[in-house]
């Protein structure tokens, strides 16, 4: 692949010195594809050395968040998400990323991500890959079983066919779905699933909403799906270990992150990848459905001291060219998606089987109105404020122990209403 352009990315006034980039990622299959083609980059840039720290999800959000609070210093890049990079920004923890190289084309990126990586005009983060959620099905599982999945399904319809599908014998779990506790893992889907339900986080007044019987519904649907039609140890399972069960042909639906398509329909690691449908995540009637929106991006923290170089890295991962060059390396089916207009505008890339439902799915939410009924805050699976990881954290403990079987339904409210009125009050609210 020609090189001119990505040389083009590189910043004029990078020190000859060798530079070490820290860069601090999540352990999913699109970064660790990125890894694999870094070379492109260094081959380029040959004084900018790069150094990977790969870390599980929860753990990466853990060291991030720590780091830059305390200006640490550890890493010069980042992967955060779409809940941090408001957050953080409006904090001036983030350096800005408004002057990459115009050939990037900010104008490129998907509005409804671009807007939730923008704070007062500065963009703050540069989105790797852009997702919602949505269903992925076992074709020929709903075949022998005599149904069809619909475009746009609801909850009913979902119950309905993991019935159908599930065969404990045989180790098939019609349905597979977060259970592993943190505010990432099965808080993002079940703040996105009650959505649906006509459930909230909070009132207009920031009273929690817990106790509510919107709350009670969307648990305990989700709990009877799961204890149903489930796989076994659900609730330590998130989306790598739910990722295995579906490529391993143990998961009749499965519904979660749209970046997901491209792994489940590669016949390399999938021994499904020809009998997989995607339908939109349901909804309940009520106007909303059950995804969500998020970006995994690359920023730079204010206490880096290689901000220029940063950028280079981050205009380079983020790019057209990257995107080309991993088609060209890949195919077009395991390109990042969800970020730019031109990708869904390629012919190449609309004869991707998931490419337009995914499309779909990331305009169909709504962070600015996520509930039935008017809340006092955006996003769609989370709520964008400082407090709420920690806090959904501890929820999510909650739920995850009523999934294993230690409590109720009733009792995990009953303690996620205390704990989050707690926290509230204590700060302020």
């Amino acid at each position: 692949m020609a090189l001119v352009s990505v040389l083009a990315l590189t910043a004029a006034g990078i020190a000859q010195a060798e530079t070490t980039l820290t860069i601090a990622t999540v352990n999913n299959g699109d970064m660790i594809r990125m890894q694999g083609l870094a070379d492109d980059f260094t081959a380029a840039n040959p004084d900018i050395k790069l150094e990977w720290v790969t870390l599980e999800e929860n753990v990466l959000r853990q060291r991030v968040t720590q780091d830059i609070a305390a200006n640490g210093g550890q890493f010069d890049v980042m992967t955060i998400g779409t809940y941090e990079v408001p957050i953080w920004g409006a904090q001036d923890w983030l350096v800005s990323l408004n002057d990459l190289p115009a050939e990037w084309d900010a104008d490129d990126i998907l509005p409804a991500i671009r807007d939730g990586l923008t704070v007062d005009g500065e963009l703050y983060a540069a989105p790797f890959y852009g997702e919602s959620s949505m269903v992925m099905y076992r074709t020929d599982l709903m075949e022998a079983a005599g149904m069809e999945m619909p475009e746009a399904p609801t909850w009913d319809d979902i119950a309905k066919a993991a019935e159908a599908m599930t065969d404990k014998d045989n180790e098939i779990y019609g349905i597979c779905l977060r259970g592993k506790a943190g505010w990432g893992e099965n808080m993002a889907f079940l703040t996105a699933m009650s959505n649906s339900f006509g459930a909230k986080w909070f009132d207009e007044d920031w009273t929690p909403q817990f106790d509510s019987e919107e709350w009670k519904t969307t648990l305990n649907t989700y709990m009877d799906l799961m204890n149903n039609y489930g796989p076994p140890g659900a609730s330590t399972n998130g989306f790598n270990e739910n990722l295995s069960l579906f490529q391993q042909g143990k998961c009749g639906m499965w519904i979660d992150a749209t970046v997901a398509a491209s792994f489940v329909t590669n016949p390399e690691d999938s021994s499904v990848a020809d009998k997989v449908g995607f339908a939109l995540a349901p909804d309940n009637g009520l106007g909303k459905r059950g995804n969500w929106l998020w970006a995994w991006s690359l920023a730079i923290p204010a206490g880096s001291d290689a901000t220029e170089e940063a950028k280079t890295f981050i205009a380079w991962a983020t790019s057209k060219d990257y995107t080309a060059l991993v088609a060209e390396n890949e195919g077009w089916a395991n390109v990042p998606p969800g970020t730019r207009t031109s990708l869904y505008e390629n012919p190449e890339y609309q004869k991707v089987p998931f490419a337009e439902m995914t499309l779909k799915s990331i305009n169909s939410a709504n962070p600015s109105e996520p509930s039935v009924d008017p809340v006092p805050y955006t996003g769609v699976q989370f709520v964008a404020i400082p407090e709420f990881a920690g806090i959904a954290t501890q929820v999510g403990q909650e739920f995850s122990a009523a999934l294993a079987g230690q409590q109720s339904v009733d009792e995990a409210l009953e303690k996620a209403q205390a704990l989050t009125t707690d926290e509230m009050e204590a700060a302020g609210y």
